[in-house]
């Protein structure tokens, strides 16, 4: 049996830079187990790399500050590029009270230190975007720092750096079990063998509920599929197109990072999609989500899509759409960084370091994780967030 000081189960974006926090912290015996034969192959590789601070609760909205100025510094902080490109985000609302809406957001984020975000009238969103149909536009919100970055490119990064401090990458490694004695972690049994450990952090996505079930717990984290339409036009996109969000529906479309100037991800949150494990593409979302961009974008009618390219990948979902952070209930040593809902990229490096420091500290004292708390839901103070998409 081999030994290691913390096993974080999980090689996507979230355990290679809780790894990367881990490292920089000083904690150097520290293992990865990614059960793919490569990294990327779960929920990371299938992103589209959005990332934003435009939510509706404080510790969202902290937590994107946070990584936003990390993804700017990423080269630095790593040595390698993450491909941030602050193109934006812009929210359109189609009603007073939607507008309203992302008003009492705004108030909210400039409390929180967010002071770039803009609120436009119509006439702005179509001088900004002149594409758009703005005939139902009242109104929208728009932050110049939100942005695009590459999932697999901050993955790798956090896990170059980690291993250059020290941390151990398996792969091919499937965790079987998790055994605990009188309460507390102490080993970890893989497909490859037994790891002996008293802290093992589970970042396991949207499988996270299976693995925090091998050690009695109970983790409400629903898989979901969520798909993507791969498009092209016949013409080049403006220049600096944003991402642009319909507050209707949740239809979003955004540019693809890429040489190539006229190809675009659509997107639509179906209320229909029922939980599952499914990374299947269904041809029959494509109209579907066609039929969402008619108020308005009407000129995505005219685009060719690429199916190929279209895919379907796994939000890992909790009951208020936040993340869960920080030690499992009932068992020492197990730590969880779960259930991000969709933001587990644009998350990830707060996450890292919250579940570090917690590791290593006994609390986040960068930031405070209490409200990610897994004990949220038993204590009925569930958050609230409405901004997702």
């Amino acid at each position: 049996m081999r030994n290691a000081e913390v096993v974080i189960i999980g090689g996507g974006v979230i355990g290679a830079s809780v790894a990367y926090h881990l490292t920089r912290a000083g904690c150097r015996d520290v293992v990865i187990l990614e059960r793919e034969a490569q990294q990327g192959l779960g929920s990371t590789g299938k992103a589209t790399g959005g990332v934003r601070a435009q939510f509706s609760t404080d510790i969202n909205i902290a937590m994107s500050l946070y990584s936003l100025e990390f993804f700017g510094l990423f080269t630095e902080a790593t040595g390698m590029e993450c491909g941030y490109e602050p193109r934006g985000y812009l929210f359109v609302a189609s009603s007073e009270a939607q507008l309203g809406y992302l008003k009492a957001n705004r108030e909210l984020q400039l409390g929180q230190g967010l002071t770039n975000v803009e609120i436009w009238d119509r006439d702005e969103v179509a001088r900004q975007v002149p594409s758009l149909r703005v005939d139902e536009v009242v109104g929208a919100s728009f932050c110049p720092t939100d942005g695009f970055i590459d999932p697999l490119a901050v993955m790798a990064g956090f896990t170059a750096a980690a291993v250059r401090d020290g941390a151990r990458l398996e792969l091919g490694t499937e965790v079987i079990d998790i055994e605990t004695q009188g309460g507390k972690i102490s080993a970890v049994e893989t497909n490859r063998g037994r790891i002996g450990a008293q802290t093992v952090v589970c970042a396991a996505g949207a499988w996270a509920g299976q693995v925090a079930r091998m050690a009695g717990v109970d983790l409400p984290v629903q898989p979901l599929r969520r798909q993507i339409v791969w498009a092209t036009t016949d013409c080049p996109l403006p220049e600096g197109l944003p991402m642009v969000i319909d507050l209707a529906s949740g239809f979003h479309f955004r540019p693809a990072r890429g040489p190539v100037k006229n190809e675009l991800l659509l997107a639509w949150p179906d209320p229909a999609e029922p939980t599952s494990f499914r990374t299947d593409f269904d041809d029959e979302f494509v109209p579907k989500t066609l039929d969402q961009s008619d108020r308005l974008a009407p000129f995505l009618r005219t685009v060719k899509v690429d199916r190929e390219r279209c895919r379907a990948g796994l939000y890992e979902m909790t009951p208020d759409h936040h993340a869960i952070i920080g030690p499992a209930p009932g068992v020492d040593g197990l730590y969880l960084v779960n259930g991000f809902s969709g933001h587990g990229v644009m998350h990830s490096p707060a996450a890292g370091r919250m579940i570090a420091e917690t590791v290593l500290l006994g609390r986040s004292e960068f930031m405070d994780a209490t409200p990610l708390a897994a004990t949220r839901f038993s204590e009925n103070r569930m958050l609230h967030e409405t901004a997702f998409i």
